[in-house]
């Protein structure tokens, strides 16, 4: 990870993402330009052989390592509080790089029943080939979560909150179990991003981010990264640079400027959210309306406790099930169907039929993702005429 020409870790969260940046060319443009290229230059073929040999810092292959993909880690270590970083091509990527690259034959893992999807099919159907075990525990059961652990244990995988159920897992906690018998704590952070949770300061070893979602924030470019402690980190660059998921640069430079706007763009985020949550409680249609920082949430004393606001995800579940959700679904006007996340454009999403749809049906409704499920991510638009829209759908169901 390159050095940036300027960073300072006292300073606000606003600032370290807007300033910190690759170092100026000699032509001391102000925005980092895109880096296109795939190699790089040597003064001499001594130079060539100190920096592939590790005896000199610089770049070698825009595989292993670029200016924006730089910028874009360093950034994200600054803000996350992490000693180091990897941009990868997809937030998948990170997900998987950060467990198979750690994880070995004969290991076993403890994850939360609350996944994603595709972290689910990479822990239960790819991992196994590799001999490597998996058990699956509720998120909120400290008590499940010490008793699937074994002397082979190596991590602790948790995503919160979770995708799309929004279910918590006390991250200190996790940690204090975690480190008494030294195994890896590894936090998915996506839907929080840094600025309204921090893993590692709670004590988590890994921490990754799909930045497709909210560091991109208006549905541009794909992205990922992994980010933890040194000693880890130094393996997992060896595992990347030899398997290959590498983002571009053009993506780094487009999630960089991303992350800029970040803080102002998840306060509106959080404050639309909560207000369409306050306005869909007690809806008839309605079996349960969640969001982290809503009274009904079952742990929001939890998320108050670990996160500085509730994101931008809300999730209803309608009364009659799938065939509610479709209808409610076709009804929208202004929300956009899609399965993303993160927009600047409202989203809504029916997980059991999209994002989820590869699992089975009882795999389904162990990690809480029901027929009536919709998935809203709550964008920047006014948020009267975001409640408006969702009650003339639900009028409709």
């Amino acid at each position: 990870m390159a050095e940036p020409a300027e960073e300072d870790n006292t300073r606000g969260f606003e600032t370290r993402a807007i300033r910190t940046q690759a170092r100026r060319s000699s032509h001391a443009e102000h925005s980092v330009p895109v880096y296109l290229t795939s190699s790089y230059v040597f003064d001499t073929a001594e130079q060539a052989r100190d920096i592939f040999s590790g005896r000199e810092d610089g770049l070698v292959y825009s595989r292993y390592g670029n200016p924006n993909t730089a910028e874009l880690e360093s950034k994200l270590c600054a803000l996350e509080g992490c000693a180091d970083g990897l941009a990868t091509a997809t937030g998948m990527a990170a997900i998987y790089a950060s467990i198979a690259g750690l994880a070995r034959s004969g290991d076993h893992i403890v994850c939360s029943r609350a996944a994603f999807g595709s972290t689910v099919q990479i822990l239960k159907v790819i991992l196994p080939r590799f001999g490597v075990e998996t058990t699956f525990v509720d998120p909120a059961d400290l008590d499940a979560w010490k008793a699937a652990i074994r002397p082979n244990t190596r991590m602790l995988v948790a995503e919160t909150p979770s995708n799309p159920g929004l279910e918590l897992v006390d991250i200190a906690a996790l940690a204090e179990m975690a480190q008494k018998q030294k195994i890896i704590v590894n936090i998915d952070n996506c839907f929080a991003t840094p600025y309204l949770q921090r893993p590692a300061d709670l004590g988590a070893d890994i921490v990754t981010h799909s930045a497709t979602k909210f560091i991109d924030g208006q549905g541009r470019v794909l992205g990922g990264a992994v980010l933890g402690r040194q000693s880890l980190m130094d393996w997992l660059r060896f595992f990347v640079r030899q398997t290959g998921p590498s983002m571009s640069a053009f993506n780094a430079w487009v999630l960089s400027k991303g992350l800029e706007t970040l803080a102002v763009r998840m306060d509106r985020h959080c404050e639309n959210a909560e207000k369409l949550a306050d306005s869909l409680e007690g809806h008839t249609k309605l079996r349960s309306v969640r969001h982290p920082f809503h009274d009904s949430h079952p742990q929001h004393e939890l998320a108050k406790r670990q996160m500085k606001r509730g994101g931008a995800i809300v999730t209803i579940e309608l009364e009659s099930g799938e065939d509610a959700g479709m209808k409610f679904l076709n009804g929208l006007r202004l929300i956009s169907r899609s399965s993303n996340l993160g927009d600047t454009r409202s989203i809504a999403t029916h997980p059991a039929t999209t994002t989820h749809s590869s699992l089975s049906p009882d795999d389904r409704i162990t990690m809480g993702v029901t027929p009536g499920m919709v998935r809203i991510s709550v964008g920047l638009e006014s948020v009267d005429d975001l409640i408006l829209d969702v009650k003339q759908a639900l009028d409709q169901v």
